[in-house]
């Protein structure tokens, strides 16, 4: 089949940053079922003037390409409704939404996109009577995986270069408890966007994971603890995993024997020491976690049953025509203008802002308030052609 796959190469869109981990892993991955693949940039902001070009092109890929499956990665309001809805009535393409962050994304996004495609996943198995409450029956659960071809036997603690790394951007209070274990006499080396050592390319990555003694993963984020991907590349590379916990993270690994897990900054710096000093040991559950991803924990793995899934549920039959839904997405981009009174509120909302949080601060701050405004009041229009965030905020 061929799948053409809409997200960003690069976190966030953001160039300066390292691989996404959807363009890492997922693209091969298909490669490797046997798909064709053909990649859309979904999140880099100089592809394209604004939303309305990007909708307009992306639309235009799916009657180029003619795909078997649109799979996509919404970070929030790239994608319109009116384009999944004219994608979806050509009754060819099957539609796949892969969700990140549902912890917090499902009351802003997930519920809102959901019943737009013909599947939507998440990573959160109590997210899934909500998305049942909100009569969104198509949703998936599935759990993100290693890559296969970064897949590393671990070596021996006395052979590692580094004694504990983290790899991920300095966001959150993962700097407060870097510092914290910096006082508590434990240096971590670590690499990604706002570290000093700043980020490093994809495929460095499970190399320093491997080449460390001990390779933490913090689980906070917006709202609760997540399972994210680090979970499954660390051990999948090799390396030694001490993790957060998070909600169902025993469902993939045996604490203790596979992975090892913490609560606090307490509990860590305690497990740290004691792997540190516990080489076999370390060794022994570095071996379990790297065998049990290799069985059970890889995106081919993954991606394989919700294909089974997705290729149940046949597409909508054809109800219109091509030019009727490109007729109608062109009127919807029209109606996407950043209007004489809206450019009065924009400019008063990045003023306001900016005083606050500074110049280059204050657009994205003023973004953040008008999003988090609209999905509240104005709800699923928010995702629209005439949404807000995204007429107010052109630029991606």
């Amino acid at each position: 089949m061929k799948i053409l796959c809409a997200f960003g190469k690069y976190a966030y869109g953001d160039p300066s940053r390292e691989v996404s981990p959807e363009y890492a892993a997922i693209i091969p991955a298909f490669q490797e079922l046997g798909h064709t693949v053909v990649h859309f940039e979904l999140w880099q902001r100089n592809h394209f003037k604004n939303y309305a070009e990007l909708n307009i092109k992306l639309f235009e890929a799916v009657l180029k390409e003619a795909p078997d499956i649109l799979f996509s990665v919404q970070l929030n309001c790239e994608i319109w409704i009116e384009t999944l809805d004219a994608i979806r009535n050509l009754g060819s393409v099957l539609t796949i939404c892969w969700t990140t962050d549902d912890s917090w994304k499902y009351r802003e996004v997930s519920r809102f996109l959901g019943n737009h495609y013909h599947v939507i996943t998440t990573t959160y198995k109590n997210k899934v009577p909500l998305y049942r409450r909100d009569r969104i029956e198509n949703v998936f659960l599935t759990q993100w995986a290693a890559n296969r071809y970064s897949l590393q036997p671990p070596i021996r603690a006395r052979e590692c270069k580094y004694e504990v790394s983290f790899i991920g951007a300095a966001h959150g209070n993962r700097k407060q408890r870097i510092e914290k274990l910096k006082e508590l006499g434990i240096a971590v080396t670590c690499f990604g966007y706002g570290w000093p050592n700043g980020p490093i390319k994809s495929e460095k990555i499970p190399t320093i994971m491997r080449q460390s003694i001990i390779s933490l993963n913090f689980a906070n984020s917006k709202g609760q603890n997540q399972i994210k991907a680090r979970n499954f590349e660390i051990p999948g590379a090799g390396g030694f995993l001490l993790a957060e916990c998070a909600p169902d993270l025993e469902d993939f690994y045996r604490f203790g024997q596979e992975i090892a897990v913490f609560k606090s900054t307490k509990e860590l710096a305690h497990q740290i020491k004691y792997y540190l000093q516990n080489d076999e040991e370390r060794d022994r559950i570095a071996m379990a976690g790297f065998e049990r991803t290799k069985k059970d924990h890889t995106y081919e793995d993954r991606l394989q049953i919700l294909i089974e899934y997705a290729l149940s549920i046949k597409p909508t039959k054809k109800v219109s025509s091509i030019d009727q839904e490109m007729k109608q997405l062109v009127v919807a981009a029209e109606s996407h203008i950043l209007t004489p009174m809206l450019k009065r509120l924009r400019k008063v909302l990045i003023f306001g802002c900016s005083l606050v949080f500074g110049k280059s601060r204050g657009i994205r701050a003023a973004r953040r308030i008008v999003f988090e405004l609209s999905w509240r009041l104005l709800k699923q229009k928010t995702y629209t052609a005439s949404g807000l965030p995204s007429r107010l905020f052109p630029e991606l």
